[in-house]
């Protein structure tokens, strides 16, 4: 009985989080760049998982979707408390971005908290998965391998074998 426990409970957090960001859309087109608030932005998408100083009085929110949801947002907010940039950022373009030699911290801030994180001792790299979404349908993954210092070794994309999506032929 416990591990059914355990199932019931991993698929309510899995719905709750994909009922969340399926309201995304509608939370973006009410803020307005420019005009719309720190409060707004609070409002509408919460408290962010994390702040990042932008230096001159800006920061930008991170709203995190991973790991059941496909993107990631940075909301920037300005020194004068309005909202100046709000952009999804797990895209082709930030993917292109990342280049060997980097830093972790640098690649987290540009794309966010990773979906899942996967050591691998004797190697002594870790790879560290985005879940995105590649037009029309296909759910991706863009892994970053690093090693132990925690500097990019290389990139990778993939087909999310485990997605749903990415399974519809039954042949799991």
């Amino acid at each position: 009985m416990p591990p059914l426990k355990h199932l019931a409970t991993l698929a309510v957090m899995a719905l709750a989080a994909l009922a969340g960001s399926g309201c995304d859309p509608q939370r973006i087109s009410e803020l307005e760049e420019g005009l719309s608030t720190e409060l707004d932005v609070r409002d509408r998408f919460g408290v962010p998982d994390h702040v990042w100083d932008e230096g001159a009085g800006a920061r930008t929110f991170e709203y995190n979707r991973q790991p059941a949801g496909l993107r990631n947002y940075m909301i920037t907010i300005g020194a004068d408390g309005k909202m100046s940039a709000l952009r999804q950022v797990l895209t082709p373009e930030n993917f292109a971005r990342i280049s060997p030699s980097m830093g972790m911290d640098e690649v987290r801030r540009r794309l966010g908290k990773p979906a899942k994180v996967t050591p691998y001792a004797l190697s002594g790299e870790t790879h560290h998965d985005w879940r995105f979404l590649e037009p029309p349908n296909t759910v991706m993954l863009f892994t970053v391998v690093t090693d132990r210092q925690m500097r990019v070794l290389r990139t990778q994309t993939g087909l999310d074998m485990n997605a749903a999506e990415n399974n519809s032929g039954g042949g799991r």
